[in-house]
């Protein structure tokens, strides 16, 4: 590789994981250039209300100047604004519970990670993320990171061909312990020891909390709801149905003598419908903006993954002429919640995956 092509740029949040990846492509011989991406403020990131920039593009800046390499910042706070936090708000007022860092890499985080690695002559673009990139028949796909605590290759699924081939992963092959000795031995030892990052970098709390900041008569709007048994008929009052999430258990502050569940919530009724644990069991999903290769061969052992934390379970994909597909489980799945992501891997290998949708909508297909 030419001198040319060794300059890359890095997405730096100031935190460890992609100050670590500034460090080790130095050290593989690549020209670093940092961008810090300003999208959104939280009071906790000012120390002083005198304060202009928030901590982390200081601390990113601060890094860059003890690496000796160029570093920018971009603010898209408006952008960001207008196109994923308004995304996760309106998919909340849908009655569904979003992936907002699903949709961020694939729309609006590489976006814009290339559109400034073009502008300052780098021909690939590197984050922090627990992921790898492999290369098969000659196009590059998405593979787990191999630490299995850190792995995020659930959030990048959704990440083209294209973004991919211009994408470094240097944390991939690594496990986050190593990660934080090497800082150290680099002499950043402050920065190795730095508490680890939200997962939805704009919400610092509770979502609920949240929505209630950016939509100020939420409770007015969505409140004195009901909770409903199967046959719909009324159990007790609810704050409103988007506080609520498929499978939610604690929270509910309603006795029923039994245990109960979040089953199904219904948007347009206000209505949250309660079970029992056994009903949140479903063997086949619907997903939509479906992306499954399937020129990956083998295709020794698909299994999808239904959330962030959650095993993959062993699965077959059936995809449909109107971009859906259905996914059949090998064995029941608990809370299918539509909104979230349903991720296809062969082995550790990303092949596809979509979003779920309403289960009751299943019935508009044959079944096979």
């Amino acid at each position: 590789m030419t001198m040319q092509n060794k300059r890359v740029l890095v997405g730096m949040s100031g935190g460890v994981d992609s100050s670590a990846v500034c460090m080790m492509l130095q050290d593989e011989g690549y020209e670093v250039v940092g961008l810090t991406l300003r999208m959104w403020d939280v009071p906790s990131q000012f120390n002083t209300p005198e304060q202009v920039e928030p901590n982390h593009i200081l601390e990113a800046r601060e890094l860059a100047e003890k690496l000796g390499i160029e570093h920018h910042t971009l603010d898209i706070r408006n952008e960001f604004r207008a196109e994923v936090v308004q995304a996760f708000i309106d998919e909340y007022m849908r009655g569904r519970t979003p992936n907002p860092c699903v949709m961020c890499n694939r729309f609006f985080k590489w976006k814009y990670l290339l559109e400034a690695a073009d502008k300052l002559h780098c021909d690939k673009v590197a984050t922090g993320h627990y992921a790898r990139i492999i290369e098969h028949n000659g196009k590059p796909m998405l593979a787990c990171g191999i630490d299995n605590k850190k792995d995020q290759s659930y959030f990048l699924w959704r990440l083209t061909e294209e973004q991919l081939s211009r994408t470094i992963f240097p944390l991939g092959g690594l496990i986050k312990q190593d990660i934080k000795e090497y800082v150290r031995q680099k002499g950043f030892t402050q920065k190795a020891e730095k508490k680890e990052s939200m997962e939805a970098c704009f919400v610092p709390d509770d979502y609920r909390d949240f929505l209630r900041e950016m939509i100020p008569n939420l409770d007015s709007q969505v409140g004195g709801g009901f909770f409903v048994d199967e046959k719909g008929r009324k159990l007790g009052q609810h704050k409103g149905y988007p506080f609520y999430t498929i499978g939610q258990r604690k929270g509910l502050e309603i006795a029923l003598g039994h245990p109960a569940y979040v089953i199904r919530i219904n948007a347009a009724k206000n209505t949250i419908r309660l079970g029992n644990a056994d009903e949140l069991l479903q063997s086949t999903a619907l997903i939509s903006n479906v992306r499954f290769d399937a020129s990956y061969q083998p295709l020794s052992q698909l299994a999808v993954r239904i959330r962030y934390r959650s095993k993959a379970v062993e699965a077959s994909i059936e995809t449909l002429d109107d971009g859906n597909a259905i996914v059949r489980f090998a064995s029941p799945v608990s809370a299918l919640t539509p909104g979230q992501s349903a991720v296809i891997y062969d082995g550790d290998v990303v092949v596809g995956g979509g979003i779920i949708e309403d289960t009751r909508l299943l019935k508009n297909y044959k079944q096979q």
